[in-house]
């Protein structure tokens, strides 16, 4: 295999026109670059340079090195350029998975200051579920309790989504600000969430309160489950940011004793950390 070092070693002489300057102008001793052609021309298994007059010219073998190594040369640059603009946070691709009620509160507000400060970024952002993160992208949005193992990667915690009760106009404790959650131990329960971390964190708080809640409707999506809530199939716990278009027919109520909450955090792929884009998007998610 053709050793580039040495081809830039090649355009060098063919450039200055002998290898007494070409050593001058890399730095090299006279012999150093003799030697690199020798065994460059060893790789090539052909004649490179010929003598003319007191210097050299290239063979045709010669000139068709010379013209890639001038390529190559260029490519690199750019390369280089191109590097220095990704580990600058100037250009490059984000990717980041997110579950779909984050997006209106967290993701937009995020992406919409983070495309100000990096035009040249690109963001790949799809929705994923919210459990696991995507082995494939740098950033993921899940629900993991505080203080879980991040898996390989970094856990940032964002912001803690507490659940509301969602309850039918006239309800018997619709007129109530706040209920305690044992208050609904003895309700028809519609069941807003698949099994997973957001599902756990209102069965862990229903079983502090001393109960497991009767599910009368599985459902798993949040505005269908306001439907059937609206219909008088039952009461449910809905996230806070899972309620941004609500059913007229129900009221929301905050709960406590306790009050279940899911943590939402971002899940950082730990190598995509040295990326300054990387870095600069997780503090807009933050702050958002």
């Amino acid at each position: 295999m053709l050793d580039v070092r040495r081809m830039q070693v090649l355009r060098a002489v063919v450039t200055s026109g002998s290898v007494t300057a070409a050593a001058a102008n890399l730095g090299y001793t006279p012999s150093a670059v003799s030697q690199q052609i020798a065994v460059l021309e060893k790789e090539a298994g052909i004649a490179l340079l010929e003598r003319f007059g007191r210097g050299v010219r290239p063979t045709a073998a010669g000139r068709l090195l010379t013209e890639h190594a001038a390529v190559i040369g260029r490519q690199v640059a750019e390369a280089e350029t191109a590097l220095a603009d990704l580990r600058a946070g100037r250009t490059g691709q984000v990717t980041v998975r997110y579950f779909a009620t984050a997006g209106a509160d967290l993701v937009a507000p995020a992406l919409a200051r983070f495309r100000a400060e990096h035009p040249g970024v690109r963001v790949d952002l799809r929705i994923a579920e919210g459990a696991t993160p995507d082995v494939e992208a740098d950033l993921t949005l899940v629900v993991r309790p505080r203080g879980a193992p991040g898996d390989g990667t970094s856990l940032v915690h964002l912001v803690d989504d507490p659940y509301r009760a969602v309850l039918p106009k006239g309800h018997r404790l619709a007129d109530r600000r706040v209920i305690d959650l044992a208050e609904l131990a003895d309700e028809p329960w519609v069941g807003s969430e698949r099994p997973g971390p957001c599902l756990d964190a209102v069965l862990e708080a229903c079983a502090a309160a001393g109960f497991t809640p009767d599910l009368a409707v599985e459902c798993e999506e949040y505005a269908t489950a306001q439907g059937f809530v609206a219909a008088g199939l039952g009461i449910s716990l809905i996230p806070l940011m899972g309620l941004g278009s609500r059913h007229p027919n129900v009221v929301v109520r905050a709960v406590r004793g306790p009050e279940p909450v899911r943590s939402i955090h971002a899940a950082v792929r730990d190598s995509s950390l040295a990326l300054p884009a990387v870095r600069d998007l997780l503090t807009a998610l933050q702050e958002a």
